[in-house]
Formats: structure tokens, sequence, C-alpha cells
């Protein structure tokens, strides 16, 4: 789908199902490959980089089918070692595959992977890790070749704590010969989702949720049954979208637990937010009132994955607030297209302050990535009149259904034809 029509200007109001988890997904996906198995997943969310993920499994020899929100996989035939280039194009986790094609076969070659454009975002630390551990690893022309036949125990200190880079390890280090260490892991819940599905596998691996992750490799593996997370990044979408529109939404199963910073930020600036039993429900009644500084930081501070939609929610409020971004240095890719709806955004090297405008006007933009797209279809929201969004095919990326979710939320939202 290349473009959705909005005509905003409503407030939010009903439920809404947040889906699995993308970020959780992929990675478990991806380790379905370590050990030639059958798995099903559940709580699967139907969206663009989950088939991605699927179709480089089927290319390399699995087996998969979808019933609902369920993936059932049969790695047990896989024998290639090779990701294709035009599937590694598609998506940054791509690169994922890496650990366990390494784990399951002693070799695996790669492109560089694609995604979003949000700046340099290098597969060093990757490579670092399994080399660590003894694969050998050659860069040439774009493809990644890597050979390590008897992956031995190590300690591995991550110099950032990635979020890919600590998922390839771990996937890795659960086939080597072994104890490896990690140091400066990534904590994301998310790898933690991943950490229990590799030990539901049988893998032994202590420490999850903290900086510093233990794997004593070459467990016996087995192929099982599990049930993805419920999306963080969905649920903060959502929640900015309540309180930018105005609103009462409960969003069933989400989480606020693993989303404190966003919590915290709309809270203070007058959102009704609290965590019931079947969800977490948002009610906001009034102009949020912004003021303060954000900074995006690694798990648990501010997810760099909420920033775009938090300043979507802020176009018309009351005040100012500035948002710092820290973990990619392209991630304002959305503010040309915001002012577009006369948002009153200044732009600083990696600082953004937003000042809230008195009404937005409805306009066509496009979106550049995930999180961008998910940003403007909230501003063209809050814009009384009909808006354009086009590069709609980001939000697909990670979004499960997102028109009929907005819909039966009582937006008015449709796709181009």
């Amino acid at each position: 789908m290349g473009a959705i029509i909005i005509n905003g200007g409503r407030p939010l109001r009903g439920t809404v199902e947040i889906s699995g988890s993308k970020n959780a997904a992929l990675p478990i996906i991806a380790a379905t490959v370590l050990h030639g198995g059958t798995y099903e997943l559940r709580n699967c969310p139907d969206i663009a980089d989950v088939r991605c993920a699927c179709a480089i499994v089927e290319e390399l020899g699995g087996h998969v089918t979808k019933a609902g929100q369920s993936l059932y996989i049969d790695t047990g035939q896989i024998f290639r070692k090779t990701v294709p280039e035009h599937l590694m194009k598609r998506m940054r986790a791509s690169v994922l595959f890496l650990g366990p094609l390494l784990g399951r076969f002693g070799s695996a070659e790669l492109t560089l992977p694609g995604g979003c454009p949000l700046g340099c975002r290098p597969v060093d630390l990757h490579l670092e890790a399994v080399a660590a551990m003894g694969a050998a690893v050659t860069l040439r022309e774009g493809t990644i070749c890597c050979h390590g036949p008897r992956l031995h125990g190590c300690c591995i200190d991550l110099r950032f704590p990635s979020v890919g880079a600590t998922e390839n390890a771990l996937m890795a280090a659960a086939a080597c010969h072994g104890t490896v260490t990690i140091k400066n892991a990534a904590g994301e819940p998310e790898i933690c989702d991943l950490i229990a599905f590799l030990q539901a596998m049988g893998a032994q691996i202590r420490g999850g949720g903290t900086s510093e992750l233990t794997i004593t490799g070459g467990a016996p593996l087995r192929g099982v049954s599990y049930t993805v997370m419920p999306d963080r990044m969905e649920t903060a979408t959502y929640l900015c979208a309540t309180a930018g529109c105005g609103g009462e939404v409960l969003l069933l199963d989400g989480d606020g637990s693993c989303l404190e910073p966003v919590i915290e930020v709309l809270t203070r600036s007058g959102c009704d937010i609290r965590q019931r039993p079947e969800g977490l429900y948002v009610k906001s009644t009034e102009r949020l009132r912004a003021s303060g500084h954000i900074e995006t930081a690694p798990y648990p501070g501010f997810p760099t994955d909420a920033q775009a939609p938090l300043m979507a929610a802020f176009l018309r409020a009351k005040g100012a607030l500035e948002i710092s971004e820290h973990i990619f240095e392209d991630r304002f890719g959305h503010v040309p297209q915001l002012l577009r709806f006369g948002a009153r955004i200044e732009l600083a090297g990696n600082c953004a302050r937003v000042r809230g405008a008195d009404v937005l006007r409805p306009a066509r933009v496009e979106a550049c990535d995930l999180r961008a797209a998910a940003a403007l279809i909230l501003a063209a929201l809050q814009a009384e009149g009909e808006s354009v969004v086009s590069g709609a095919h980001h939000l697909y990326r990670g979004y499960d259904d997102p028109v009929r979710k907005f819909t039966a939320l009582g937006a008015s939202i449709r796709p181009a034809r």
C-alpha cells in the first residue's frame, strides 16, 4: 500500500489489541535455524518484516506455514548457509541469521543488511562477537563471510550495548563449545524474550535482563512452542496517538512495565495512564502540557523507537519539549514532513525543540522510515481536514493492520486506491 488518507480532528475512543512484538519475533524466527526442529510461534504480528524473515527461512531450505497469529516453522531440512542479497536488503534484522547459521553449520555468508535509513549502523560489533568465539571473518565487496566450525568459549565485551550484536552473540554462543560471557549486553525486554525462547529450546543462559550474560554452549536443543511478547513500540505509538488526539483507549495486552520513560513523560503532561489486568488504559482530556528534556538511551532509558511518535503527540501541546537523539544520528528525518502540518520544531544537531501549535493543518507528506511513518499518521490524525501520508510501506513493516485498528478507535483513515 503506497499511501494512507486521513481525515483528522477526532478523538480516539475504544479498545485496540496490541500485536506480538516485531523486535522479539524477528530474532526468535532466526533462532529456529539453530536447530533442525519444528516450532510453533504464537502471537506473531502480520507485518512485512516478519514475512521477510519467513522468506529467509524458506530460502535456506526450511518450511513456514501461517495460521492466524501463529507461525509453524520446520527447519529440519535447512541446508543453505547463504542469505541472498535481495532479502538482506529488505530489512536490518536480516543480519540476525548470522549467529544461528554459524552456530549450526560452522559457516555463514550474508551481504550487508538494509532497513530504515537511520544513519551509520555498522555490523562491526556483530562480527567482533563471533570472531571472539573463533570464527574467521572476512568482508569483501559488501559480503560477510564467516567460518567457524568449532566456536569456543570466551568473554565478549561489547563497546556499545547493541541489541542486534547481543542477539547474534547469544544465538551463536548457544551452539559453541564452552562458556561465553557477554559484558555490556543490551537488556531490552525483546532480548529477554529471545533468551526465554532459547531456554525453552534447551539453551543454558544466565543473566537475562542484566548487562552480563553467561551462556554455557553445547546443550542439546529441541523444537518448541512459544508465545511472542506484546509489542511495546506499538503500545507506545497508541499511547502517543491517544495523548495527542485526546480520548480514552484500552490497549489490550499492553504492558506498561517496559515503557516507564514514555509513560512518565505522558503522565506528567496530563494523561491518565493505568495498568489493568487486561491491558493498559490511557485517557487524555485536554491539550498536553509540554516541558522538560528527553534523551534517548539504551534500555531502560527512553527508547529511540518511541521518539518520533512522542514528538508527534506534542505538536499541539502547551509549552515546549526538547528531545535529544543519542542512538541514531539521522533519526529526525520526520521533522521536515511534520513542519508541513504547521508544526513548530527547531533542530540543532541531535536536539529538537517542539513548541506546540494552536492548530495543525492537513498536509501531503511522505514517510522515510518505520517510526517516521507512525509519527506522520499521528500528526494527520490531529490535523482537521484530509491529509495524505505516502510511503506507507514503511508503516506496514512494523505495525499489524494499523488502518483497521485506528478505524476501530473512531479515526477516519483508509488506504489510497
